[in-house]
C-alpha cells in the first residue's frame, strides 16, 4: 500500500475538521463555502507547513475501487482531506452516521467558488491535465468567467520522461497558490505521490478527475434534479454508454454495499 511521506506539521492543518466514515474512507464533514475557506486558509499559511496540502474527492467509485486495491486505497488516504464529490454519500451519512455532511462538495462547483475568493486575495491558480485543446479551452473560458482570477500556467497532461519532470520544476518555479490537477483516478493521486516532495512552493493540490472537460464545455453537468438525487451516474452513462455501463454496473452495488457495512463512525481526525 502507498503511503505518503508523513508531515505532522501538514496533518496539524487539518486536525480540527471533522471527519465521518463512510464506505471505508474519512471524509470531511465540511461544506461547499467551508471547503472553499479552508483552502484560501491553507493558501495564506502555505509556508507553514513545508509542503503542499493534497485534497482529494471521493464517489461511489472511489469508495469501490479502495475496497478491492490496497495501492489506491493508500493513495486516498494519504490525502490531507477527502471531499464527498457524490449525493449517494450525502444521502448515507444520513442514514448511517451521527454526523451527516452537510452537502456534496462537488469539485466542477467547487472551483468556481475558491476562484473567486482566490481573485479577490490575489491568488493564484495553475491548471495542469485532460489533453491540450481541453485544457486551453478550459483556461479560455476561465478566464472569461473569473478576469480577476490570475492563472499563472497550465499544461496538458500527456507529458511524460524528461518533459514531466521539466513541467513539475516549472510549476514549483511559478509558485501558484493551487495546482488543480485532473489526470482522473488513479493518475492524478499517483502524480501527487511522486511529485509532492518537488512541489514545495506550491500552496494546495486539488484533484480534479474530469473538471476541466466541463470547464471547457466539452461535457454538460447532469440536471440539478439528477444531482439533488443522487442520479449523476445515470446522466454520465447516457452520455458515454460504451465507456461507463460496465463500470457502474460493477461498482454502484459495491459501494451501496460499502456505505451499508463501513460507514457509521464519526470523529475528529488528523488523517482521512
Amino acid at each position: 500500500m502507498l503511503e505518503r511521506r508523513k508531515n505532522p506539521v501538514g496533518r496539524a492543518a487539518t486536525a480540527d475538521i471533522p471527519r465521518v466514515l463512510l464506505g471505508g474512507l474519512r471524509l470531511g464533514v465540511l461544506d461547499m463555502e467551508k471547503t472553499a475557506d479552508f483552502m484560501i486558509g491553507a493558501a495564506l499559511r502555505r509556508h507553514e507547513f513545508g509542503r503542499p496540502l493534497y485534497l482529494t474527492s471521493a464517489n461511489g467509485e472511489v469508495l469501490a475501487r479502495c475496497a478491492t486495491d490496497p495501492d489506491l486505497d493508500g493513495l486516498f488516504r494519504a490525502a490531507d482531506l477527502i471531499s464527498a464529490d457524490g449525493q449517494p454519500l450525502v444521502m448515507a451519512s444520513r442514514w448511517r452516521t451521527a454526523c451527516p455532511l452537510p452537502e456534496r462538495v462537488a469539485t466542477t462547483d467547487l472551483f468556481h467558488v475558491v476562484a473567486d475568493k482566490a481573485a479577490a486575495r490575489g491568488l493564484t491558480f495553475y491548471m495542469y491535465g485532460a489533453n491540450d485543446a481541453e485544457n486551453r479551452a478550459a483556461v479560455a473560458n476561465v478566464r472569461r468567467a473569473h478576469p480577476g482570477l490570475r492563472i499563472v500556467g497550465h499544461c496538458h497532461g500527456y507529458l511524460t520522461g524528461k518533459a514531466l519532470e521539466d513541467k513539475v520544476d516549472e510549476i514549483n518555479r511559478l509558485k501558484p497558490d493551487f495546482l488543480w490537477i485532473a489526470l482522473g483516478v488513479p493518475g492524478e493521486q499517483r502524480f501527487v505521490t511522486r511529485f509532492t516532495d518537488r512541489l514545495g512552493d506550491v500552496g494546495v493540490i486539488k484533484t480534479s478527475g474530469g473538471l476541466f472537460n466541463f470547464l471547457s464545455g466539452s461535457r454538460s453537468r447532469a440536471p440539478r434534479w439528477m444531482q439533488a438525487t443522487g442520479l449523476e451516474w445515470a446522466w454520465r452513462i447516457a452520455l458515454e454508454p460504451r465507456r461507463l455501463i460496465w463500470r457502474y454496473a460493477t461498482t454502484n452495488p459495491r459501494a451501496m454495499y460499502l456505505l451499508l457495512t463501513r460507514s457509521g463512525e464519526a470523529a475528529f481526525a488528523r488523517r482521512p
